[in-house]
């Protein structure tokens, strides 16, 4: 049995090789993100607005990315109408991949609206990155492994 010293190493197992595309438009917090998920060996793509997030994901083949973290509050377009988009669009993966709301407000409102856009879940900023890689890894679990 492993030691009790290896606390979310399992976790962050699951999590490598894990396709995401990361929607942010502030630089600082797109870098963070970027540079943990990249450490635990996530595959990333980068947007900077909701529309560009769109556009990637519209252009991308089927099963491009296992996850879409979208901050919700960009310009261009918001979080909440470009997860509202790629649901609608007729992609192969529109209606199943994960898309996590990234948002600076923790009201229960915010939650509401990011679920009624069409998203999976939400985390709150500043980020929780234990909270963030635990709910990646259990991604893996509820698909199944291909």
């Amino acid at each position: 049995a492993p030691g009790k010293g290896q606390g979310g190493r399992h976790a962050a197992a699951g999590i490598e090789g894990k396709r995401i595309l990361v929607a942010e438009d502030n630089e600082l917090n797109r870098m963070i993100l970027l540079s943990v998920l990249q450490e635990r060996g996530c595959l990333l793509t980068e947007a900077v607005n909701g529309q560009e997030a769109v556009d990637i994901f519209e252009a991308s083949p089927a099963h491009a990315f296992d996850l879409i973290l979208m901050d919700v509050q960009m310009p261009v377009m918001d979080g909440y109408e470009a997860a509202r988009r790629i649901r609608q669009c007729g992609h192969p993966d529109a209606r199943s991949v994960p898309i996590f709301a990234v948002t600076a407000n923790a009201f229960q409102e915010d939650l509401d609206k990011a679920l009624a856009a069409g998203m999976d879940d939400a985390l709150t900023k500043p980020l929780d990155i234990g909270k963030l890689l635990d709910k990646i890894g259990r991604l893996e679990m509820g698909r199944g492994t291909t």
